[in-house]
């Protein structure tokens, strides 16, 4: 355990406050969304005053990269007032309005140097994209995030601003319920998968700024992209022969969708719509709330779309959203031969063995997984040029998720 840590209220840093912070996640009555990934830990226990020792019920080549997951904050020992929070990070809990606004002041005695300049930190919640974009070109907000990619080049224009760009996990969903008719039969699922042009929605929805998805989460900068894995193609006489396959004619489907899903998914909706019909998949747009999105229409609705932000590691990414037990498998997908090689692929330290069972792993979901990813989209901020020591970051926006701890405002 690090030395020299303290919480927010000068309470120092304990190997029992790292346990009771761990064990909140773990246990029959966790609702945690890394529940299950921490389901592997057997035993967790105190083996000195500065140290911890877990024991798994099996390998885990990765779990210095599950242990710095977002989820797992550090909070004092017995904490419970969820309202005011206290942990060890640079800025210090003030105010939170639930769906509006939050509002931090610097720790002075955060133990990261050269890390956490300015005095506060507000964060604001403008879910609409020409709101949230109006709001930076004001001034009103210094930065902002999830850039929508119709609005970049022009934004690139303002001689005020910079847009910060970078390629990584992030990718886009449509996402069938493997559970109910008619995506329960791999033939439907796979004739959808053939009914989208992804070059045109990369040209059209994303503006250019991200890659082809191949129906698999795994990006193209992960070390264990599987590069030999054909690129599925728009291809409606496929589409035509798994319908036929699966004693279909025609394919009557409504999906669910809104911008709350991505930038641009209804776009996505509508153009999906025109070409899946010359394969006979007769899309009728459902248009949802943005508000509600994520309460009332993920993991919900029959098929919908959605969003990832992508894992550090391909293990992370599967486990979190395909495992057949995870939380968050939001088409509630299973496939014992996926699960039980996910498992082997978890505890090998050999990256050429890992490498082609992630590759074997990522052509299962492409070509039996219930969710069809025709993009990935580069992770898009955008910030005034006051805003100094901003990098782009592989790892979800906003540089990691770590803004407002590496930036500072120039004078």
């Amino acid at each position: 355990m690090r030395q020299g840590v303290t919480f927010h209220n000068g309470k120092a840093l304990t190997v029992e406050d790292i346990l009771y912070s761990i064990n909140l996640h773990r246990g029959d009555q966790s609702r945690s969304a890394i529940k299950t990934q921490l389901a592997a830990i057997k035993e967790l226990k105190k083996s000195g005053e500065n140290e911890i020792t877990l024991t798994l019920d099996s390998g885990n080549a990765d779990l210095p990269f599950l242990l710095a997951d977002y989820h797992l904050v550090v909070v004092p020992d017995g904490f419970t007032d969820w309202k005011h929070p206290i942990g060890t990070g640079g800025f210090v809990f003030d105010q939170y309005q639930p769906g509006v606004r939050s509002y931090f002041k610097r720790n002075p005695n955060y133990w990261k140097p050269n890390r956490a300049f300015v005095d506060a930190v507000e964060v604001l919640v403008i879910n609409d994209a020409t709101a949230r974009t109006n709001a930076l070109i004001s001034g009103q907000v210094h930065a902002i995030n999830r850039v929508d990619f119709k609005t970049v080049d022009f934004l690139k224009r303002s001689p005020a601003l910079n847009i910060v760009r970078a390629a990584g996990g992030q990718h886009f969903t449509f996402l069938m319920d493997c559970r109910v008719a008619p995506f329960n039969n791999n033939d439907v699922r796979t004739a959808i998968k053939y009914g989208i042009d992804r070059e045109k929605l990369l040209a059209t929805v994303l503006r250019g700024y991200g890659t082809l998805g191949n129906d698999h989460p795994i990006p193209k900068t992960d070390r264990f992209f599987n590069k030999s894995l054909e690129q599925r193609a728009y291809d409606p006489d496929k589409a035509k022969f798994f319908l036929k396959k699966a004693g279909l004619s025609a394919l009557p489907l409504e999906l669910s969708s809104s911008d709350a899903a991505f930038a641009g998914a209804l776009d996505a909706a509508a153009l999906f719509q025109g070409e899946a019909a010359a394969a006979g998949i007769q899309v009728s747009i459902k248009r949802q709330p943005a508000d509600s999105y994520w309460d009332d229409v993920w993991m919900k609705a029959p098929f919908s779309m959605g969003y990832w932000g992508g894992r550090p590691t391909a293990d992370q990414m599967f486990s979190t959203a395909w495992q057949s037990t995870a939380k968050w498998n939001d088409t509630h997908w299973k496939n014992d031969k996926f699960d039980s090689l996910l498992i082997q692929a978890r505890s090998l330290l050999d990256d050429q063995k890992r490498a082609e069972i992630y590759g074997e792993l990522q052509s299962i979901a492409r070509d039996d997984g219930g969710a069809m990813i025709p993009l990935f989209g580069d992770y898009l901020d955008a910030t005034s040029k006051k805003v100094g020591g901003v990098k782009p970051h592989p790892l979800f926006n906003f540089m990691g998720g770590r803004l407002a701890e590496r930036v500072w405002l120039e004078s």
